[in-house]
């Protein structure tokens, strides 16, 4: 029997609420939406991760980033929910990009613990790029390599090469995106989370964060500064990413907009995209790490459903 866990939700609505039939009608076939003519779009996004251990493990932290923020771009957050499996400490925090941050402590799990989610999305439509602070377009977090994006020798042609087309801004951003989608093979399996965009393209083949790190190398190289997107595609099983580019409003104004672009399949990330949470490479949103004390290691079973619920269309 599952043991009472903190939860996290939205005042004035119960996770019953969130769970009733009435709340959620059957899911609508993604592919027979037309986009292009969406107004407004409705999800609902359950994620649930299992960890067991061969033993009982001791003084649990863990995070959490798999709620996403209140507002993103055309993007809005309406209700969420968090169960943990074991009693223990929750607290939800705001890091510098306005992601929403998990902490769980649990003094003791005897063999496994479970971390349940809950969202609801929506999305209004047509896309457009979103605004983000001025200060971004001159920002060393996204302009300066990481360990995940330090460009190699190779990576260092590749952009030489792409920068001497001539193109700029968006075209520049565009034409690195489908490079990197022509260049690389995706294989899964063959990469872990700490492997490299150097490593990566040089054997040429790699999982979405590759795709994402490869392409985040060679536009910080070109001067474009780039922001790893961690979230979720509809029809895709596990989390995806995909990257953002920060350029100038096009208004002219002094501001400046974040384009999403997905290296993984070479287009703009429309509104099949549910973002999740944003930082420099994939070591920033992790979407669940933490430590323990114990003397053995534990097993990771995740299971991820996206859904669509609703969608009104414009006349």
């Amino acid at each position: 029997m599952r043991s009472t866990a903190p939860r996290l939700h939205r005042p004035g609505l119960s996770m019953e609420h969130i769970l009733h039939p009435t709340y959620h009608p059957d899911a609508i076939d993604p592919s027979t939406v037309s986009w292009d003519r969406v107004r407004l779009a409705k999800y609902l996004v359950h994620q649930q991760f299992s960890y067991e251990y061969p033993a009982r493990i001791r003084e649990l932290r863990h995070q959490l980033m798999v709620i996403p923020p209140e507002t993103f771009g055309d993007q809005r957050r309406t209700v969420y929910s968090l169960e943990v499996s074991e009693p223990g400490e929750v607290t939800t925090t705001m890091d510098s990009l306005a992601n929403t941050v998990i902490h769980v402590r649990i003094p003791l799990v005897e063999r496994a613990v479970e971390f349940e989610a809950w969202v609801t999305i929506e999305r209004t439509g047509p896309p457009t790029p979103r605004v983000v602070p001025s200060a971004w377009l001159d920002d060393p977090r996204f302009l300066s390599p990481t360990l995940r994006t330090t460009p190699d020798a190779v990576i260092e042609q590749a952009a030489e090469v792409l920068g001497a087309r001539g193109a700029q801004g968006l075209e520049l951003a565009t034409q690195v995106n489908s490079w990197v989608h022509e260049t690389m093979a995706y294989v899964p399996g063959v990469t872990g989370v700490h492997t490299t965009a150097a490593a990566a393209l040089a054997e040429r083949h790699g999982v979405c964060q590759d795709y994402s790190h490869v392409m985040i190398a060679i536009c910080r190289r070109l001067g474009l500064p780039t922001l790893y997107v961690s979230g979720h595609m509809l029809g895709e099983g596990g989390t995806h990413s995909w990257v953002e580019v920060v350029l100038p409003a096009a208004d002219g104004s002094g501001g400046a907009v974040g384009w999403p672009l997905d290296p993984t399949h070479g287009r703009p990330a429309d509104m099949t995209y549910l973002t999740v949470a944003v930082g420099r490479d994939y070591g920033d949103v992790a979407p669940t790490s933490g430590s323990y004390r114990a003397g053995h290691g534990g097993s990771l079973t995740a299971h991820k459903e996206v859904r669509v619920i609703e969608v009104d269309y414009r006349d």
